[in-house]
């Protein structure tokens, strides 16, 4: 089959929310080339070798398996990060919240700042990147996690983020950081989304949290004050639903300027305040 043909194969076969983007990255992988090579050679004829490749993909990707783990990457924040089912693949909406953590982080100061459940280090790696002063650490539970970001890292020559293998605070070194920033597991045990798209796929750790979901959410705003600068930040992605319940946490605790952000779908998705030990 010429390219073309196999894209127009590809994305009637493929499930249709994102279909001609994924035959497109599939056929790109297969035959290492750009999308501009497949645009100016649709007439160039694929080999059986990579025809068969695709069908093996195909076949993975139609049984429900993410795209992510099939290539063995993903793009965040204009980054290309490396994924495995040992880590939760980076979403859009978690650029959000870099994006707030970046409003906040001067960019001359050698500003002290957390990923807390790093998984791929998409977070880490991405402040790192365009805040080059920032000290920059980030943590996990699992051994494989920090493996995958710890190779993300040098692959984006950030070797110097320092990496933690700890569950959640309880074995990190003590000390105290100027921001705090976290998208932890905040789904419910029973959520019927756990059964959708890609999430049967993906590491139950990073996304069940308790009952309502809010177990490590409650946990980190509790005990971040101890690790906490005064004037500090704590930015938490949560649920769709969970704004309101998230706010409530932080204001009990004592944290200032609480605020929410919305997402591309203008639900509520993040949210931060201020460590002021003063007012607390």
């Amino acid at each position: 089959m010429t390219l073309s043909q196999t894209l127009t194969w590809l994305t009637q076969q493929l499930p249709p929310e994102e279909a001609r983007l994924e035959a497109e990255r599939l056929l790109q992988r297969a035959l290492g080339v750009n999308r501009t090579y497949l645009r100016s050679h649709p007439e160039a004829e694929i080999s059986p070798t990579q025809e068969k490749q695709l069908n093996t993909w195909l076949t993975r990707r139609l049984a429900g398996e993410p795209l992510a783990y099939i290539l063995g990457d993903t793009e965040f924040y204009g980054l290309r990060l490396s994924v495995s089912p040992a880590v939760l693949i980076p979403r859009q909406d978690t650029e959000l919240l870099v994006d707030a953590a970046l409003d906040l982080i001067p960019e001359t100061e050698a500003y002290r700042v957390l990923d807390m459940g790093t998984g791929s280090g998409a977070i880490a790696i991405a402040i790192a990147t365009h805040r080059p002063k920032a000290q920059v650490s980030a943590l996990d539970s699992s051994q494989a996690a920090l493996a995958m970001a710890q190779d993300n890292a040098c692959m984006h020559k950030q070797a110097a983020i320092r990496f933690y293998h700890s569950d959640w605070f309880d074995d990190l070194p003590i000390q105290q950081f100027d921001m705090i920033v976290s998208n932890p597991p905040y789904i419910a045990k029973n959520d019927p989304h756990l059964s959708q798209s890609s999430l049967p796929f993906e590491p139950i750790q990073a996304l069940v949290s308790g009952n309502i979901g809010l177990d490590a959410i409650a946990y980190i705003v509790t005990n971040a004050p101890n690790w906490l600068n005064n004037h500090a930040w704590l930015i938490i992605e949560h649920g769709y639903n969970q704004g309101e319940m998230v706010r409530n946490v932080f204001n009990s605790i004592g944290f200032s300027h609480v605020a929410t952000h919305r997402d591309y779908g203008n639900n509520d998705r993040i949210t931060l305040g201020q460590w002021n030990p003063t007012h607390a």
